[in-house]
């Protein structure tokens, strides 16, 4: 997948800043994982997220995904990302007042240990369905919807 125009169409808007985030999943996309925040931390403290984080200056957005599913979640260093395809994207204001896009992935699980960093305390597979419980932020809810509507839709 070639991300370079998803990346030029969010600087023709302005945006400079770029984080990444997956949807991963397993049992055929009907569990998703939901990592939980520290409560000490700046951005979101308690709150559940997906795995996701800054992209570097220099990263392309796979690059920064991987890296962060790495940090967040364990999966190795160099691990064949698999993607099956972009969901979507949102923009944000982040604590320093910057806005920054988020683009949003979905990767099958491939059965590798949940490992967390030290940004989570817990994480769980929830039946995707129930995204809606969970307590993740109104894009991130907005983004799982919209894997969904992805997911259930024919080829």
């Amino acid at each position: 997948m070639d991300t370079r125009a998803l990346v030029h169409d969010a600087h023709q808007a302005g945006i400079e800043g770029f984080s990444a985030g997956a949807i991963v999943h397993r049992d055929a996309g009907q569990e998703i994982l939901l990592l939980r925040r520290r409560d000490d931390e700046t951005s979101f403290p308690g709150a559940e997220s997906l795995p996701s984080g800054g992209v570097e200056p220099g990263e392309t957005l796979l690059e920064g995904l991987a890296r962060e599913l790495s940090e967040e979640i364990g999966f190795p260093e160099g691990f064949p990302l698999r993607l099956e395809s972009f969901v979507t994207w949102f923009d944000y204001e982040s604590r320093h007042g910057e806005l920054k896009r988020q683009f949003t992935f979905a990767r099958p699980h491939d059965g590798a240990p949940v490992r967390l960093s030290q940004e989570h305390t817990d994480f769980r597979w929830i039946p995707a369905e129930k995204y809606r419980d969970s307590d993740l932020t109104p894009h991130v809810k907005a983004a799982v919807r919209e894997w969904l509507e992805q997911r259930d839709s024919p080829a």
